[in-house]
């Protein structure tokens, strides 16, 4: 019975091995779509409406960290999160509802959405930590993460690296833990592999010290 069983579970794991290298073929096909199209901003503003239901007109998010702030992300990053929510890369009920195809129709919506996001002013939040960490985290982020986040984590928007500047702090800190508890699968593993060695002042710390700079 046991070796029924046994096989029964490989018989899936192989079936679904295609299917999985299939989806992201088709992630990956829609993002450099996106890539690819001539954004109209106007739209994308009209699009935004819905997104402000949560992220707020000025796209600043919630300072308890539930909604990030997103006004003037990059490009390629909020597209890229868009695609990764249409496609099952990255998991949160509101989002994969917001990015389908009923509400965000075509791959031009998409365009049209992240480029009008990517060109808000960015907002200056309120959600910080209580401090006790920040120095240290500066320290943690400057030898772990400025290398390819920017001394002043502006990001960089040609290879996808998200602005952190500014962002919330208990949303820094949550999508930290989401990552090396297996709730992002579109974490980079080079940071999953970095936050495993992280103690709780690393992460308090780097998620403080990013919540105080200026967007």
């Amino acid at each position: 019975m046991r070796s029924k069983t046994v096989r029964s579970v490989g018989w899936l794991i192989s079936a679904a091995l295609p299917m999985a290298a299939y989806g992201a073929a088709i992630a990956q096909e829609e993002f450099e779509a996106v890539l690819r199209g001539k954004p109209d901003i106007v739209h994308g503003e009209q699009l935004f409406a819905s997104c402000a239901a949560c992220h707020g007109p000025d796209g600043g998010g919630v300072s308890d960290g539930i909604v990030p702030a997103i006004a003037g992300q990059h490009y390629r990053v909020v597209a890229r999160e868009l695609v990764d929510y249409r496609h099952d890369k990255r998991w949160d009920v509101r989002m994969e509802h917001h990015a389908d195809d009923h509400n965000l129709g075509d791959t031009q919506d998409l365009v049209d959405v992240a480029a009008y996001i990517s060109s808000m002013t960015p907002a200056r939040t309120g959600g910080v930590g209580d401090g006790e960490f920040t120095e240290y985290g500066a320290r943690v982020y400057a030898r772990s993460c400025a290398s390819c986040h920017g001394a002043a984590a502006e990001g960089d928007n040609r290879v996808s690296y998200p602005r952190l500047a500014g962002q919330h702090y208990e949303y820094l800190l949550r999508q930290m833990h989401d990552a090396v508890e297996g709730r992002r699968p579109n974490f980079p593993r080079e940071h999953i592999r970095l936050f495993k060695h992280f103690e709780r002042a690393d992460f308090m710390g780097v998620a403080d010290y990013l919540s105080r700079l200026n967007p």
